[in-house]
């Protein structure tokens, strides 16, 4: 009689599976991009290791929801926004000032969560660096288990501000040294950029190691995706209504809409189309902030071959007159937001008051 293992196909069997050996760690990778091992290029490296470490502790609190207490529900406050504050919120900031504390790289951090930069004294005499970010994008989500990211970019530090008012962050994206976004989902990705390209990375839980997954990512020049809040139609201007029936008349396009923008822009990075936050009769100036949001991911997608707009300009060429101002955001693959760009161009030319 035969036995399972006389069987050329034996069931429940699961190959070894052998050591990959060229496996790449982020810290390696951000090396290997800058090809030195100067002290600037070791900077960007911890940097981003840092930011990683803050990546791997949020994606352990989430995975944790129901369980730990602190993920949760809300904190019973507003954030300098206005918003209301999620828990996970208050957490995410603490591990990013945390985790920066101990880098002694970073002199100051400037969030979605604080009125005012967080100083810390003890790195400013060497700290050269600092980050902006939004520790948790898209918390509504985190309730009903759907997907969340964090947004991040590092600016060098230019003079010296202890006034709080960090006039040096006041200048144009093009300043960004590094940017990036991490996706909390099925897997954590950190997805990042310093101006030599975009390259994802796969957190690998029993290694605690983000893996590159994919270099040199491209965003194709048109897709079918068009990503955008509909329940707003009504409070946009007459150009993005243009848009949005000129997409539903036409054959081709699938609306994907998640109420988180990492989550969606990672979609449009991978494959095409556009992401659309305007402006609205109640906030003109769009809902998303310009330092830790909009201007981060815009230099993504530049380096990915894409492009973002404020539908009057490109997203790195506003210079903002304030730490938490907000911009209407047009995102995505070249074609995709020049279309937008032609809706708003048009309305414009028809009617030079439209502010549009």
């Amino acid at each position: 009689m035969a036995t399972p293992t006389d069987s050329p196909n034996p069931p429940f069997i699961i190959p070894e599976r052998s050591l990959d050996r060229d496996c790449t760690t982020l810290s390696r990778h951000v090396l290997q991009q800058l090809q030195s091992f100067s002290p600037d290029a070791q900077d960007l490296s911890a940097l981003m290791g840092r930011i990683a470490l803050a990546g791997k502790l949020i994606a352990r609190r989430l995975s944790c929801a129901g369980i730990v207490d602190g993920v949760l529900g809300f904190a019973g406050s507003e954030n300098v926004q206005g918003e209301a504050v999620k828990k996970m919120d208050v957490y995410a900031n603490e591990v990013f000032i945390s985790v920066f504390k101990q880098s002694g790289l970073v002199c100051r951090l400037a969030s979605e969560e604080m009125d005012e930069p967080y100083y810390i004294p003890e790195n400013c005499p060497i700290g050269r660096y600092t980050l902006v970010y939004d520790p948790i994008d898209g918390s509504g989500n985190i309730d009903a288990n759907l997907n969340v990211g964090s947004i991040f970019a590092i600016r060098q530090q230019e003079g010296e501000d202890t006034t709080g008012e960090a006039k040096d962050l006041l200048q144009n994206g093009h300043k960004q040294i590094a940017a990036g976004y991490i996706l909390y989902g099925a897997s954590t990705i950190l997805v990042y950029t310093i101006g030599q390209g975009v390259h994802a990375f796969t957190l690998d839980p029993s290694l605690g190691e983000f893996i590159l997954w994919q270099e040199n990512l491209q965003i194709p020049k048109h897709g079918s995706v068009y990503s955008v809040n509909e329940g707003n139609f009504w409070q946009w201007d007459d150009a993005m209504r243009d848009y949005i029936r000129y997409v539903h008349r036409h054959e081709g396009y699938t609306g994907r809409y998640s109420g988180a923008l990492v989550s969606d822009f990672h979609r449009i990075l991978l494959q095409g189309g556009v992401f659309l936050y305007p402006g609205t009769t109640k906030q003109p100036e769009g809902k998303l902030r310009l330092l830790y949001e909009s201007a981060p991911l815009a230099f993504l997608v530049e380096q990915a071959g894409g492009h973002a707009s404020t539908g009057t300009q490109a997203v790195n060429d506003v210079v903002p007159n304030k730490l938490h101002q907000r911009t209407p955001l047009i995102i995505g693959s070249v074609e995709d937001v020049a279309l937008v760009e032609s809706f708003i161009h048009d309305r414009q030319q028809r009617d030079p008051s439209d502010p549009s």
